[in-house]
């Protein structure tokens, strides 16, 4: 027991939460450890010289093929190759060349379309993309639910304070999801492009509008990202292009078979036994739960949030002072292990591809959910080093031949006669406490129910008993009912002498 007392606990220095590059933003697991400024630059400069490559390797492709084909004709047909050079690297080229004019039109349109933003000439080409987009509505426009629709009205009510630019800002955010939803073959890392590129190019435009007016900026923004992202959550939560839900089920399976980690293994500086902190804990799994019903990524980063404050809450009152960044990750840990939150690895790629970049960057937003990576890294490696226990020891945990809470240490086990709050282990003595309460209730039901039959027993005899009270009475004392005879008053066989003799009218003359 001495060797587990000395517990080394869980560290992750500050410096590790931020970026790679050394740019002071937050940094995230998902980029490498990088921001995602920092992240995209290096996204677009491999994407770049892939680009390269490419070409290079298309180019070398074409020069062998025309060498193989000028060698294989020979100098009799070299004249006519060479005329002829020209259509077929056309028509070699051709391909390639669609690529290179595809891919300059795509950055073309991303540069062309936010740079109509506020200006009078954009007020025609939305009226043209809105009318094809009436040919090609997404699914998501034609089956949207009351929440989408409640969205979509709160958004347009929001933007008819800011009159003209208001309108500007609808027409751009609806030609922007139509073209999204025709681009449902793309991989989420393009998706993630596509609305990054979006956000940044809004953002730009919005900041020269209110003349860096940063709060300006980002209350527009936050009804922007609510605003398209309930509209695209079903067609870009989890796609198919990816394995967020293979790693959905790891994830789980992994928490699962670690149902025995114990809040003493974890080092958490939580006592569950006062009602506060047990109150505290409860409320930050159901806000972590909550996180997988909510569409935009602001939300389910407020959900974290709010999961984050309910910990410190708890630290706070357990240890009756401010609690530590180096407490709460270990207690974020364990509260995912006691959550198990549906689709965590799905909920924070969907936050890292599509949330405003500006909240993962900085503020407590961002510090949170990177906190929240590290203890999803932290759950998929952790091992018996992390928990200050033996290898074998962990593996018969993990396997279930075992288990921490039935250990056979004395010192683990309460006492022949001592009280639920004097034992060592708080689980132990939860249980011992709650084995108490149900023995008690027990009893209570047993006599109740005795008492009960009772009762039915004595409303069955009573009516019996009281049948069979009256019947006795009757048979001792039966009823006579005696005839009688009324005369009438002027009878003959009335004595009439006592009465009053009758009354003789008189006449009065006036």
């Amino acid at each position: 027991m001495s060797q587990r007392t000395e517990r080394r606990g869980i560290h992750v220095d500050q410096s590790d939460l931020l970026c790679k590059k050394g740019c002071g933003y937050y940094g995230n697991a998902a980029w490498q450890g990088l921001c995602s400024k920092c992240w995209r630059e290096e996204y677009q400069r491999v994407r770049q010289k892939q680009i390269q490559d490419d070409w290079a390797l298309a180019e070398k492709l074409q020069r062998e093929e025309e060498a193989a084909y000028a060698s294989s004709h020979g100098v009799q047909t070299q004249s006519h190759s060479q005329s002829a050079a020209p259509h077929a690297g056309h028509a070699s080229l051709g391909p390639f060349s669609k690529f290179e004019e595809k891919k300059t039109n795509e950055k073309t349109r991303k540069v062309t379309t936010v740079k109509k933003f506020f200006s009078p000439s954009s007020r025609t080409p939305p009226k043209k993309d809105n009318q094809e987009g009436k040919t090609t509505s997404p699914s998501v426009t034609r089956h949207a639910s009351f929440e989408t629709d409640q969205v979509s009205k709160d958004f347009v009510d929001f933007l008819k304070n800011l009159q003209k630019p208001g309108r500007e800002i609808h027409k751009q955010c609806r030609a922007f999801i139509i073209n999204m939803s025709s681009k449902k073959d793309l991989g989420a890392d393009e998706l993630s492009e596509c609305v990054q590129d979006f956000y940044q190019n809004m953002s730009d435009r919005l900041m020269s509008h209110f003349k860096g007016s940063t709060d300006s900026v980002e209350q527009v923004m936050d009804q922007v990202e609510k605003y398209i992202m309930t509209r695209l959550y079903k067609s870009v939560f989890c796609p198919e292009t990816t394995d967020d839900e293979r790693k959905d089920l790891a994830t789980q399976n992994r928490i699962r078979a670690l149902h025995w980690v114990t809040i003493q293994m974890l080092c958490v500086s939580m006592d569950e036994e006062i009602p506060e902190v047990s109150e505290n804990v409860v409320k930050a799994i159901t806000d972590i739960i909550e996180m997988d019903s909510k569409r935009v990524p602001r939300d389910k980063l407020a959900c974290i949030t709010r999961c984050s404050k309910h910990i410190f809450s708890a630290i706070r009152i357990t240890k009756k002072e401010p609690a530590s960044a180096d407490d709460f990750l270990p207690a974020l840990i364990y509260i995912v292990l006691k959550a198990n939150p549906p689709r965590l690895q799905s909920n924070i790629q969907y936050i890292t591809r599509f949330c405003n970049p500006s909240r993962l960057m900085t503020g407590e937003d961002g510090y949170y959910f990177t906190n929240l990576c590290c203890a999803a890294a932290f759950i998929e490696k952790l091992d018996a080093q992390s928990l200050n226990l033996s290898p074998e020891e962990f593996e018969r945990y993990m396997s279930g031949h075992a288990s921490p809470r039935f250990s056979s240490s004395e010192s683990d086990w309460p006492a022949a006669g001592s009280t639920p709050g004097l034992t060592t282990n708080p689980v132990l003595a939860q249980l011992s406490h709650n084995l108490e309460l149900l023995s008690s209730l027990s009893s209570r039901q047993e006599s109740l129910m005795e008492a009960a039959q009772s009762l039915q027993a004595d409303l069955l005899s009573w009516p019996v008993s009281v049948q069979r009270e009256v019947h006795d009475i009757l048979e001792k004392y039966p009823l006579e009912i005696l005839s009688c005879k009324v005369s009438a008053i002027d009878a003959n066989n009335m004595d009439n002498d006592n009465l009053p003799p009758p009354l003789t009218p008189q006449v009065f003359t006036g």
